[in-house]
């Protein structure tokens, strides 16, 4: 039965010893990471990230009417552009250019009076049930088209235009804190939600004049 082996030699270093397992670390003693220094100062809202809102990423190859549907947050109004075939192909065709100013859905909701009803002094306008929805729908393209301005993407700021439907000019100004706003009604664009072959689909919180 042979002895225990050979101790180190005078040349050969001891194995280090191993350290016990201190098990897992307790949750407390894990430093917390700070993201930002809270004397940094908050950035200010024309930086690179308010300027990106309004300068998506081209797409040559989709249409507005392509754009419009996936936004959920203008359904309604998306719904309300495939009501008329015409409208639904203006939007469908490359080679128009056009801004299309899309109200959110909670600027339709807090109308007093809905895109399909008629104005006050058509209330009592007479006629059979039929009659009724062909007015309803002829009223929503109507609103539709208060809300299309030809010609005019990109819209550069200042520059006067007019909807489909006429009537007084509209402009955009940015405000000192760099959000865009549709004048001279002052209604803020959330975003330009994209820019494709034929224009641009401007996001806005309010709703243009559609009487």
């Amino acid at each position: 039965m042979s002895g225990p082996g050979p101790g180190p030699g005078p040349g050969r270093p001891s194995p280090p010893a191993q350290a016990p397992d201190p098990g897992p670390v307790p949750a407390a003693t894990i430093p917390k990471i700070k993201l930002r220094n809270p004397s940094s100062p908050a950035p200010s809202p024309d930086t690179h990230a308010s300027h990106d809102k309004y300068a998506p990423k081209p797409q040559t190859s989709v249409s507005l009417a392509d754009t419009i549907g996936p936004n959920r947050s203008i359904s309604s109004f998306s719904s309300f552009t495939r009501l008329n075939p015409a409208t639904a192909r203006l939007l469908d065709d490359l080679t128009a250019r056009m801004t299309l100013l899309a109200p959110l859905n909670s600027a339709i909701d807090h109308l007093p009076r809905k895109p399909w009803q008629p104005p006050p002094d058509d209330q009592d306008h007479p006629g059979h049930d039929v009659d009724a929805q062909d007015r309803a729908r002829n009223n929503l393209d109507r609103f539709v088209r208060a809300h299309i301005l030809m010609g005019t993407a990109p819209w550069e700021e200042g520059v006067q235009a007019e909807t489909l439907t006429g009537g007084r000019p509209i402009w955009w100004e940015a405000r000192d804190d760099g959000v865009r706003v549709v004048c001279p009604d002052g209604i803020e664009v959330e975003r330009v939600a994209a820019r494709v072959a034929n224009g641009e689909l401007w996001i806005v919180k309010g709703v243009l004049d559609y009487k």
